[in-house]
């Protein structure tokens, strides 16, 4: 292409290597002296937010954080954010001892000055332009995206029509109220802080539901999630010791991996059984157990969202959001919507009706004339 960029930072960047297939397990041992080494392809938004978060030096991916399929914007976080990002190192990073000094050199990657594997050192400009190209081509990737939807339509559309074996959650009653469900998606952090500003939470006060990490996001402003649903890989100790009900996303077959950690720590749960995501599971069982309404922050619906997922279709949210339509209000951008902003023509109106309020005061008030009146004689005499 011919489109101009800038050459990504090449300054020598030396800190401590941490080493994990899984970026979300990552972060919970990254500090700021620390390189980050990943295996991430198609690095999604969210697990790039969450880099960001534990703030490292540079994180080196040895797969390609933009692999050209779709428009994936994740990796722009981390160039936005200053964070040197060295792209597609290959399999041997992943080798690199935890610990172990790391120097990078531009795209170079050293241990005890050793070059280890050579990657490609991103710069926003780099992503924006392969973003670009990634849209002039995802034609492909729409068709295979619908058709695997279709496809699956069929196998799960027991989902619509069945009725679900809904585990009991003793202690929680949905009969009339209003549920608010949390996932970790993009913008959850911004709608979840609307909802809490304008009142919603501590007017309605609904039974709040966090699916794996949205239980996190929950406490985070200061709210105990009631019921927290997933298969608890992403989910903190914190969460799950909080009092929540605990609800394991199991298979239909009655397995549930999920439940082998929390029976680790000594926690009671139930397991639900059930195609489809973890998300989608908890809007059921907010449905089946009677509940008036149903508030979704950070959920995915869109073809980019569930690619970032790793999911090639999106059957069941397609199959449950038909089954629960009536009662869903999608709370996604809503923070792009709403913003708490005063307009400098609002603060001038504000300040003229304060004015023209004390005018009509003094106006109807004996006392208030009688007390000019007596503080103008004053003056004059």
């Amino acid at each position: 292409m011919s489109q101009q960029h800038a050459v990504p930072d090449e300054s020598v960047v030396v800190g401590t290597a941490r080493v994990d297939r899984r970026t979300k397990a990552l972060v919970n041992r990254l500090g700021a002296s620390d390189v980050a080494i990943i295996d991430h392809e198609d690095l999604d938004r969210v697990a790039a937010e969450t880099l960001v978060g534990a703030g490292p030096l540079a994180v080196i991916n040895a797969s390609a954080s933009l692999s050209g399929r779709y428009p994936n914007i994740g990796p722009l976080a981390l160039t936005e954010a200053g964070i040197p990002l060295i792209d597609a190192a290959g399999p041997d990073v992943m080798a690199i001892t935890e610990g172990a000094e790391i120097t990078i050199e531009g795209g170079r990657i050293l241990v005890d000055g050793t070059e280890i594997a050579t990657g490609e050192r991103q710069s926003t400009e780099l992503l924006l332009e392969g973003i670009d190209d990634a849209k002039a081509t995802m034609g492909a990737e729409l068709e295979r995206f619908a058709e695997n939807t279709l496809n699956y339509i069929q196998a799960e559309g027991h989902l619509l029509v069945d009725e679900p074996d809904v585990p009991d959650v003793v202690g929680l009653d949905f009969r009339g109220r209003h549920v608010l469900i949390v996932v970790r998606g993009i913008g959850y952090k911004e709608d979840l802080e609307i909802l809490r500003r304008s009142g919603y939470l501590s007017e309605q006060k609904p039974l709040l539901i966090g699916v794996d990490g949205g239980a996190d996001a929950l406490l985070e402003i200061g709210q105990k999630p009631d019921l927290i649903i997933g298969d608890f890989d992403s989910v903190s100790e914190r969460a799950l010791r909080s009092g929540a009900r605990l609800v394991v996303h199991g298979y239909r077959d009655g397995g549930a991996p999920g439940g082998a950690r929390l029976e680790e720590m000594g926690l009671d749960y139930e397991v639900y059984g059930s195609e489809g995501t973890s998300e989608d599971i908890a809007m059921l069982l907010a449905y089946e157990k009677g509940c008036e309404l149903i508030v979704a922050v950070g959920t995915h619906n869109s073809m980019v969202e569930f690619l970032d997922k790793g999911r090639a279709g999106m059957a069941s949210t397609f199959l449950v959001r038909l089954k629960v339509g009536p009662l869903l209000v999608d709370a996604k951008g809503v923070s792009r919507l709403y913003k708490h902003t005063i307009r400098g023509r609002d603060l001038v109106f504000m300040v003229l009706a304060a004015i023209f309020t004390m005018v009509v005061i003094i106006l109807v008030s004996e006392p208030i004339r009688l007390l000019i009146r007596l503080y103008w004689v004053s003056l004059t005499s």
